[in-house]
């Protein structure tokens, strides 16, 4: 028969093993400090740290979780930032610092943080950033949204840099060098959109064979290049959407066989030229509303690519004549080759 008093557990053991309880609470508590004016989350693998008070005016450095991985400071005052701050979080592989007061940044920005994966900067007020700034090998997401940039200068980064994602969009760029995009051989999306951009030099995009995803929507662009995608050949993604297109070159998408969204609405496109869309997979979309649509014989090839295709096209029924008068608001797809004036050029 058991002894029930000797199997029992001695009243001094659970003593000390309530102090231990205590005492790594106690100590836990310490280690999972949290900046004023942020909230913190823990996990085994490290901390997130959010701080969102429009009164927070300086770097929340004081109490900084030494694990913290993913750090946020959005909507603040806050209006500098320096490599020393960093150093306080050298396990950061997440920063995001969105809608500040950032006019710019320190050169060693990064230096301390090795393991930084993605960095977003969206809406500050950067105008200007340092040579090298973005040296960083680790670094594979970068967003400067929404700032004032001119230009996009290809010193801030190193050649054959990793970085796979760039978004650009709502600067004031009018044009994209050659020289940036090749130290960006990795890219599989870039941003350009809502920019100021008038055109694009023929071989701006060679170097991204890896480009999936490309938004150029919202510029100012009125042609491209019968060659600008050629080494592009992973596009899935076009965006071409609310420029000033006014025709496109019949090859412009040749060899881009895995494209499944092609974005040309509110554009300035008249027609397309012949062979320009080739035969497209089920999974294909294309958005065309908005352009002038000129509705006479040269409209052929469309007419007959939508009849075909109109899976393949949203909002199919909004792509409408522009003119010749007699034609307007038609939709496309509802006119006869009658309409068209085709048995006219039959019978010439």
């Amino acid at each position: 028969m058991t002894n029930r008093r000797n199997s029992a557990v001695p009243f001094s053991a659970l003593k000390m093993n309530l102090w231990t309880l205590l005492t790594v609470t106690a100590l836990a508590k310490w280690a999972h400090s949290c900046p004023d004016l942020c909230s913190c989350s823990f996990t085994p693998s490290g901390a997130e740290v959010t701080c969102s008070e429009s009164s927070l005016t300086h770097f929340p450095v004081d109490g900084l979780p030494s694990i913290t991985t993913q750090l946020y400071i959005q909507s603040t005052k806050l209006s500098s930032v320096a490599a020393s701050h960093l150093s306080a979080v050298p396990l950061l592989k997440y920063l995001q610092l969105y809608n500040n007061n950032l006019t710019s940044l320190p050169s060693d920005l990064l230096t301390d943080v090795p393991h930084l994966e993605t960095l977003d900067l969206t809406r500050n007020r950067l105008v200007h950033l340092a040579p090298n700034i973005f040296s960083h090998a680790s670094l594979r997401g970068l967003v400067l949204k929404d700032n004032l940039f001119e230009k996009a200068d290809a010193e801030w980064f190193p050649g054959n840099s990793g970085l796979t994602w760039l978004d650009l969009s709502g600067n004031r760029l009018s044009g994209v060098s050659t020289a940036l995009l090749q130290k960006l051989p990795n890219l599989d999306n870039l941003d350009l959109s809502d920019n100021s951009l008038q055109d694009l030099q023929p071989d701006a995009l060679e170097s991204l064979h890896r480009l999936q995803t490309l938004n150029l929507a919202g510029n100012n662009l009125t042609s491209l290049s019968s060659t600008i995608f050629t080494n592009n050949l992973n596009l899935s993604q076009l965006f071409l959407q609310e420029n000033k297109l006014r025709d496109l070159p019949a090859t412009l998408l040749q060899g881009l066989q895995h494209l499944e969204y092609l974005l040309l609405n509110n554009n300035q496109l008249q027609r397309f030229p012949s062979g320009l869309l080739g035969d497209r997979k089920s999974s294909f979309r294309m958005i065309l509303i908005g352009n002038p649509w000129v509705c006479d014989e040269k409209m052929e090839y469309l007419w007959k690519w939508l009849t075909a295709y109109r899976q393949n096209v949203i909002f199919l029924e909004e792509v409408t004549c522009a003119e010749p008068e007699a034609l307007k608001s038609r939709p496309v797809i509802s006119l006869t080759e009658s309409e068209l004036g085709l048995h006219k050029m039959e019978n010439q």
